[in-house]
Formats: C-alpha cells, sequence, structure tokens
C-alpha cells in the first residue's frame, strides 16, 4: 500500500484530553495501523509535531511515545511548510489567537471545543477560515461514540415512531482536592479561566441534540456553584467562581422536548457516565457510551401505582439490548480519520467552524437564561454567518 505523509502541528498535548484521546488513541493510533485509508487506495500517515508551553513536559512525552519532532515555539512550528494541519486543544482563552495565527500560515485547522470563549470570537474564525481558505473543522467525538451511533441507527429505521422527549444525566463527583487530588484541572472552576461547565457541556449537547434529534429552538437553563472553595494542583485552596452544574430544558424542531442535567457535583447512580433516555410513541431506548438498551411499544409492561407493596417489576429486565453488529473504533480516532479524509480528498465532513459556532451559541444563550431566569430562543446559524465582505 502506498502511504503518503501528513504533517500535524498538535497544540495542547500535554494536557489530558490532547494526550490520551488525540495524540495516543487517535494519531499514534492511525500510524501503528498504517495510515488512514483513502479512497485510491494509499494510506495516509500522520507525522506530528508536539507544540507546548512545558518543556520537560513536551520532552517527556516525545520521548515515551517515539515521537522526534517537539518545540515550545509555536511560530517557528507555523512557518514549516511540510505541516499542512493545525490541531489546538490548550487552553480555550488561548484557542482564537493561535487559531488565526494558525489560519494566517494558511494551515488547515481541527480543534477541540469550545471552539472559542463568545459567539462573536467564534465567527470571526469561521470568516477568517473561508477568507484563507481552509479546511477547518471541530472535534464532536460523542456524535462518534457506540451508544449514541446506535441511538441513531434506530432513529433511521423509524424505530422510536414520533421522538417525543429526550433526557440526558452527565457527570460524576471531581474531588475537591484536600484529601483527594481532583481528576480535572483547577481553571474549570474559575470564570476568570473561561472555566464553568456550561462552556464546556454545552457545546457538546448543541451537537448531539442538532445531529441526533432536531436543531435546539430554544433553551432554558439554571446553572450552580455547589461547591464553593476547592484546592489547587499546588495545594492552595480557592475560591469557585464558576458554574460546576447545569440544569438544562432544550425546545427541539418538531416539538421535541430534552432535558439534560450537567454535573461535576454528582454521584454515580447508572450504567454509564452519560446517559440519553430517548421516548416515543412506538418505542424507548435508553443510551451510555456504549450500549443501547431499547424497549419497544409490544413489550412494554404495565405497571401499578402502590407504594403499599413490594415492586413487582423487574424494570432493567424488560429491556432488550441493541447488538453491535459492527467493531466500533475510538470516537476521537474515528472523526480524526473523517478530518484528514476531508483535508486530503476534499470527503465530507460536517463539523465546521460553522457547527463549532452554534455550541458557543448555545452556551452564550444558556448562561444569559440563567442570569435573566427566563426562557431564550436559539436564532440559526446559517453556513453564509462566516461570509466575508
Amino acid at each position: 500500500m502506498r502511504e503518503r505523509r501528513v504533517g500535524i502541528i498538535m497544540n495542547g498535548v500535554t494536557g489530558r484530553m490532547g494526550l490520551n484521546q488525540h495524540l495516543i488513541r487517535s494519531i499514534l493510533a492511525i500510524r501503528a495501523q498504517g495510515g488512514a485509508k483513502l479512497s485510491d487506495g494509499s494510506a495516509l500517515v500522520p507525522d506530528p509535531i508536539l507544540v507546548g508551553r512545558n518543556e520537560e513536559k513536551l520532552k517527556a512525552i516525545a520521548a515515551e511515545h517515539g515521537i522526534p519532532r517537539w518545540t515550545t515555539d509555536l511560530k517557528r512550528a507555523l512557518e514549516n511548510p511540510q505541516d499542512t494541519i493545525y490541531f489546538d486543544s490548550g487552553a480555550t482563552g488561548l484557542r482564537e489567537q493561535n487559531v488565526l495565527q494558525a489560519i494566517q500560515a494558511e494551515k488547515h485547522i481541527y480543534c477541540e471545543k469550545p471552539l472559542a470563549t463568545t459567539l462573536e470570537s467564534a465567527l470571526a474564525m469561521a470568516r477568517a477560515a473561508k477568507e484563507a481558505r481552509v479546511k477547518h473543522g471541530v472535534v464532536q467525538d460523542k456524535l462518534y461514540l457506540p451508544g449514541v451511533r446506535k441511538l441513531r441507527r434506530l432513529i433511521d429505521a423509524g424505530f422510536f415512531g414520533r421522538i417525543l422527549s429526550v433526557r440526558g444525566d452527565f457527570g460524576y463527583w471531581v474531588f475537591e482536592g484536600d484529601w483527594q487530588p481532583a481528576q480535572r484541572p483547577s481553571w474549570n472552576y474559575r470564570k476568570e479561566d473561561n472555566g464553568g461547565i456550561i462552556l464546556d457541556m454545552f457545546c457538546h449537547w448543541r451537537y448531539v441534540l442538532d445531529h441526533t434529534f432536531g436543531a435546539v429552538q430554544a433553551v432554558s437553563c439554571m446553572g450552580a456553584t455547589h461547591i464553593p472553595e476547592r484546592v489547587d494542583e499546588e495545594g492552595h485552596r480557592y475560591a469557585c467562581t464558576a458554574d460546576d452544574a447545569a440544569y438544562g430544558i432544550f425546545e427541539l424542531k418538531d416539538g421535541i422536548v430534552a432535558q439534560v442535567n450537567s454535573s461535576w457535583c454528582t454521584r454515580v447512580y447508572r450504567d454509564e457516565l452519560l446517559s440519553l433516555h430517548v421516548d416515543g410513541t412506538e418505542g424507548s431506548a435508553v443510551a451510555g457510551l456504549r450500549d443501547c438498551k431499547i424497549q419497544h411499544r409490544v413489550s412494554t409492561p404495565r405497571p401499578i401505582w402502590n407504594p403499599d407493596l413490594p415492586n413487582p417489576f423487574e424494570f432493567r429486565a424488560q429491556w432488550s439490548a441493541v447488538p453491535d453488529n459492527m467493531v466500533f473504533g475510538n470516537a476521537f480516532k474515528v472523526q480524526w480519520e473523517l478530518f484528514l479524509r476531508h483535508v486530503v480528498e476534499d470527503a465530507p465532513f460536517p463539523h465546521d467552524f460553522i457547527d463549532g459556532a452554534r455550541g458557543v451559541q448555545l452556551a452564550e444563550l444558556a448562561t444569559m437564561s440563567w442570569r435573566e431566569r427566563r426562557w431564550v430562543d436559539v436564532p440559526e446559524i446559517l453556513p453564509d454567518a462566516a461570509k466575508t465582505e
């Protein structure tokens, strides 16, 4: 098989997501399998250069994984014409300036969500990318999770009939950092550092709802900072200024109602960290990250409300599992391969900067809803929002 090299500037791989999901489980996994297969039968083999601000961490990561190229100088990395893709999974607050710099260097752009901290910034990035005529994409990994893909399969098959509602629960307990180290960085809980679960997670819920069930048309949200004080990586106590939980209701196209709870202050009593319960006229489903279970109309039991007697039903036992029927790859890796093919052979890739901007828009409007204690309409952002004068 003929191999083709593609140079990728990877900025932010010293972070948890950038290292584990993007570098190790995506780019290095693609290299290990011999590259991403293209339509002409050749294989596109990524050649990454690691970029970050911490020289010691970069050097250690590069040595551990046999990557010869790394640098703390982003400007110099962008000057290499042989590296045609720029990937950003660094701090959200630095993303706009780094991405705009990469666009000026005429690199194709792929980056983590949220695309930016404000809708205005996200649209400015989309306009800059369009004007420079570079390809651009945003990570929307949850669409490629096995559980969500099984949900999509059910929808396409007409299993649900008319979908009535979606109920989502996401989250887990993030330790405060005093007697046990926190699983998330301290900046997540400081608004001044662009932290907060609304900005972080509502970008996810936007693309999951839009692409799986129907376009989001209105939002009502209540946020909270349940834990007022935490301990940072150096053992110092700090005040939490960002929301660590959010309770959202969304009106979708065709009258579908979605409710999603997001929390870093909840102890898990469900099968997976993410659960999506979908009810329709003909059937219901509960999907997690990997599994999906269903109950059709014809097999729906008739529960009886009688709190004076023990419950006679084993409700979970009355649901059936949706089989895999295929091998599901890592969600991040699957989307990376799609974006690589998009860059090299113009294969379809719907998750561009405009799609990423929709997620930032929903986070902004949800925050407005919380602040003003009201429902907020979600205006449609069309592709031509990136048009230049």
